[in-house]
């Protein structure tokens, strides 16, 4: 019995693998594998992809900061050419100005004559005019820091003189030649404010809109000439701001 029960059990033993397992599952990885090299080839073909896209992005962006720059170049050449007219304009100026005042044929010059008249009328030919036509061979030599010095001088020593105007509207041109602009703003404005009666104010105002225009501000400059267009018509210094205008679109 012990061994007919054996065989049973061994019987049985090898009979319920069969009747209660299933066939063993083979799984076939080709084709996962086949996915995953797939998912792979796809990504390496979009990376590059990605990255040329990245590329041309940065190119469109630093073309176009490259045309922003050369906008900004162009303006800044059109400034300078504006500038580089007025400070033409200025220098020639000063150049008349200095020939006018210089002795052409043993005449006096202008300025200086007009010092020897007050000095006549007023009695201190040793001491205002002295001092201003001192200043004044400076301009002549082209000494400009020298010249600044003797004017800044003059008009600290004779403030109430009638070349008073003269010294300040000097200082103006001076400082300008030198670039001081605020400092030639100044002197020109103090011709206007506290010389009104001077017959330099009308040039003041012009050479101040001119200053103006070269610092940038073109409605201050406008509204200088056409103060001095409208206060001073008949003036050299009218013309020249109309002609101004007319130039420089303001």
């Amino acid at each position: 019995m012990k061994h007919s029960l054996k065989r049973l059990c061994g019987a049985g033993a090898l009979v319920l693998p069969l009747s209660v397992g299933a066939a063993p599952i083979v799984e076939d990885l080709s084709a996962q594998q086949q996915q995953s090299r797939s998912f792979y080839e796809q990504t390496e073909v979009r990376e590059p992809s990605g990255g040329s896209l990245m590329l041309l992005n940065q190119l469109e962006e630093n073309q176009r900061q490259i045309q922003q720059l050369r906008g900004q170049m162009e303006e800044l050449r059109h400034q300078l050419e504006q500038m580089r007219q007025l400070n033409q304009e200025r220098y020639i100026d000063l150049e008349e100005r200095l020939a006018a005042v210089g002795t052409v044929g043993g005449s006096p010059s202008v300025d200086a004559g007009a010092a020897q008249q007050v000095a006549a009328a007023s009695g201190d030919g040793s001491g205002a005019q002295a001092d201003y036509q001192q200043a004044f061979q400076q301009v002549q030599a082209r000494d400009f820091p020298a010249a600044i010095s003797a004017f800044n001088a003059f008009v600290a020593d004779y403030p109430d003189h009638d070349l008073a105007a003269n010294g300040y509207y000097w200082l103006g041109e001076l400082h300008s030649a030198e670039s001081n602009l605020d400092q030639a703003a100044s002197a020109f404005q103090t011709v206007i404010d506290d010389y009104a009666s001077s017959n330099k104010v009308p040039d003041a105002l012009y050479k101040l809109a001119l200053l103006r225009a070269r610092q940038g501000q073109p409605d201050a400059s406008r509204e200088l000439l056409d103060e001095l267009m409208e206060t001073y018509p008949d003036s050299n210094a009218a013309a020249l701001a109309s002609e101004f205008l007319n130039q420089s679109g303001l």
